[in-house]
């Protein structure tokens, strides 16, 4: 088995050159008939060569939306930053339901007069939607892929349908079949078509899994991510306290596949490398499913499972982040 854990030892941030890079935002069609999707790049200003190694494809988890993930600036550069600042062509996108993508006209509505909306498979249509306009505009006939949590089940997804466009693989803090005690843990009840989240839930979920006493950000990192992720639901920011909106598609996924022992995508059918990447104390993508789903790719190759020391679900927006940046960028440059 390849398997690497990082040394706890301490990485200096090396900060881009953010003044080098330029950002260009689009909204482009997605896969259905009034469907807008948001797309954000950002890149060195004379960057000229694009390929399939240099060009990447960030995506968002369950809950929240990509720009406030991989472009909050956090010490003065964020993730898309740092990596626009070493020769990459990066950009993020976000589906459906969140962040600046078009919402379904079911989230004007009570959440109890709807059935979950936003499943696994739409977002990977959206997502495929994304990644046909990121190849197209570059000239390129695969991309790099980096996914968080849930997006990690739709990138998955999606490139068991298209390993032939996907040059490189990043499942960060994936899903997989959950644990007993985990299914138990899980709050259950009917789902309406969305969830409403507050500023208080979001910070415990920033804390699941980390031992008491120990800190993995400095508080000022938090609240920034909560003040910019709170502002990006266009009703929900208007409120006091302020509320986020997200679809409850992913919620009933976890439902009928990963509580119930199935798995949503069958990683034996990825056929390009691939890294599973997760943070120490991650509570929501434990060490038991990242082996598991390690294991299963088996026609990967190469495929690496890398855990970030000391780190959480959110390792991107935590002290031990560069650890996971660097990672990453080793993978990429194999």
């Amino acid at each position: 088995m390849l398997c690497a854990a990082l040394l706890l030892a301490a990485c200096a941030a090396t900060k881009s050159d953010t003044g080098n890079l330029v950002t260009e935002e689009f909204m482009i069609p997605g896969p259905d008939s009034g469907v807008q999707l948001y797309v954000r790049n950002k890149r060195p200003r004379d960057l000229q060569a694009f390929t399939p190694r240099n060009v990447v494809l960030f995506v968002h988890g369950a809950t929240y939306p990509s720009e406030t993930s991989f472009d909050l600036r956090l010490d003065g550069f964020s993730w898309m930053d740092w990596m626009a600042g070493r020769g990459y062509d990066v950009y993020l996108m976000e589906v459906r339901g969140y962040g600046k993508s078009s919402r379904p006209p079911e989230m004007d509505q009570p959440a109890d007069r709807n059935p979950p909306l936003v499943r696994a498979e739409t977002a990977a249509r959206d997502f495929g939607a994304a990644a046909e306009f990121v190849r197209k505009r570059r000239g390129v006939p695969k991309l790099t892929i980096l996914a968080w949590s849930w997006g990690s089940t739709v990138t998955a997804l999606y490139t068991t349908q298209n390993n032939d466009e996907v040059e490189r693989l990043v499942l960060y803090a994936p899903q997989w079949i959950r644990s007993a005690e985990d299914v138990r843990r899980r709050p259950s009840g009917k789902l309406g078509a969305y969830r409403i989240v507050k500023p208080e839930t979001a910070l415990k979920g920033r804390r699941a899994g980390v031992p008491a006493g120990k800190s993995v950000a400095p508080d000022a990192w938090v609240q920034a991510w909560i003040r910019e992720t709170f502002a990006t639901d266009p009703v929900g920011a208007k409120a006091d306290p302020p509320y986020l909106r997200a679809p409850s598609g992913a919620i009933l996924d976890g439902r009928e596949y990963w509580s119930a022992g199935k798995s949503l995508y069958d990683p034996a059918e990825i056929r390009v490398p691939t890294l599973v990447v997760r943070g120490e104390w991650d509570a929501a993508s434990t060490a038991d499913m990242a082996q598991g789903v390690y294991e299963k790719l088996v026609n990967a190759q190469p495929r690496l499972l890398v855990t970030i020391p000391q780190a959480s679900h959110g390792a991107l927006m935590e002290n031990n982040r560069m650890l996971l940046f660097e990672a990453v960028q080793r993978f990429f440059e194999q």
